[in-house]
């Protein structure tokens, strides 16, 4: 497994205390919005509702990239939700679409990319993993938000 993080790693991206939600998605223009739905119902009325919007602004730029850059038939949604952080995790069936390694491009002609300086900016930390050893499978782009994570950065 490989991965790419342009912030501070949480201590562990993918394994946190807490529940762990799953949703599949086919690869279509509504993925987006309804990734948007699922985690702000995860969120709202818990301790972490102060970050919903952060949260619905940071998975919708993750599936809408998934889905405008890849041809994966499926896109899959994996939060977790954790006493005091919620990560989450996107996942599509291609592996060499990864964010740029080095960090979110800038430059007023930069056209794509823009929507990463999203994860930066509210993110505690973000990143990407590519899965599957010697025959990669697929890729996640990662997130994680904690109720401080303006501060924190």
């Amino acid at each position: 497994m490989t991965s790419a993080n342009t912030t501070a790693p949480s201590a562990s991206p993918h394994r946190q205390d807490g529940e762990n939600y799953r949703l599949s998605l086919p690869n279509t223009a509504r993925s987006a919005g309804i990734a948007r739905h699922f985690v702000a119902s995860l969120l709202t009325g818990t301790p972490h509702s102060g970050i919903v919007d952060d949260a619905r602004l940071c998975v919708t730029e993750v599936v809408a990239n998934a889905h405008r850059h890849t041809r994966t038939s499926l896109i899959r949604v994996h939060v977790a939700v954790g006493p005091e952080q919620v990560t989450v995790s996107v996942a599509d069936d291609a592996p060499w679409t990864a964010p740029p390694a080095g960090g979110v491009r800038t430059g007023p002609a930069q056209e794509r990319g823009r929507g990463l300086f999203l994860l930066e900016a509210l993110a505690l930390a973000w990143g990407s993993d590519v899965c599957g050893c010697c025959a990669p499978s697929h890729k996640a782009v990662w997130f994680t938000l904690s109720g401080d994570a303006r501060t924190a950065a």
